[in-house]
């Protein structure tokens, strides 16, 4: 394989063939990670602008010390954006791919070590959406724990899933149980790769006290064009 092209790990997984790659870019002159599962891109290091938006915008107006859930390792752009804000006092970060975890863990994904060794941070195996439904909570090793962020970014968008059995998070049951899970104005972040939704927003605030859906506007070097993502921001009341 060449130098400009190399096949960084190939897994099995109950989801399919996931592929990690690395390749030397000649047009923008840098170095590229991408993540493939079966044949759909999950993931590139050309794209991360939303993911550290996501990040950036569901902290922006919490007062410190701060207690955050990740659902979605990937790259860990928006998990290394989080634990970069000094607010941050710890982050479990979920991820169904344990393959995904492990090559942070050695290293084979930029910054993805000091993310894993990073004594605020706790990487989880584990399935998110089950996670949420579960009576456990979102924490396997404190069940009774609340949060002050919840950070989302796994499925396309509410409509656009990975898998169907994801379809009950976006739902209004889901919306509640995920609320329950937050302190008192307490913030609960989406990413999502279509235009805001108005009927996923106004189930948000069927739910939280304070909803919005900020759109994140970046250049997509592949195609020479503007491209864009959503972040949806939900808040519940402060309980003052």
């Amino acid at each position: 394989m060449s130098a400009r092209f190399q096949e960084l790990d190939w897994r099995q997984t109950p989801l399919g063939e996931l592929v990690l790659r690395r390749r030397w870019d000649p047009v923008f002159d840098r170095e590229v990670h991408e993540i493939k599962l079966n044949d759909e891109f999950l993931m590139s290091s050309l794209f991360t602008v939303s993911e550290v938006e996501l990040a950036r915008l569901a902290l922006a107006d919490l007062p410190a010390p701060l207690d955050v859930v990740v659902g979605g390792l990937g790259l860990g752009y928006t998990a290394r954006t989080v634990l970069e804000n000094p607010a941050v006092r710890s982050v479990v970060v979920i991820d169904a791919l344990g393959e995904v975890i492990e090559w942070h863990q050695r290293g084979l994904l930029p910054g993805g070590q000091e993310l894993a060794s990073d004594p605020r941070c706790r990487l989880v195996h584990g399935d998110f959406f089950a996670l949420s439904r579960s009576d456990g909570g979102l924490d396997p090793a404190d069940p009774d724990r609340l949060f002050h962020a919840i950070i989302v970014d796994i499925d396309h968008s509410p409509r656009h899933l990975l898998h169907p059995d994801n379809a009950d998070f976006y739902e209004p049951e889901g919306l509640r149980r995920l609320a329950a899970r937050l302190h008192p104005g307490g913030v609960f972040a989406l990413w999502s790769n279509d235009p805001p939704d108005e009927d996923y927003t106004a189930a948000l605030a069927d739910r939280f006290a304070e909803v919005g859906a900020e759109v994140v506007r970046f250049h997509n070097p592949l195609q020479q064009r503007e491209a864009t993502a959503t972040v949806y921001l939900a808040k519940t009341a402060s309980g003052d």
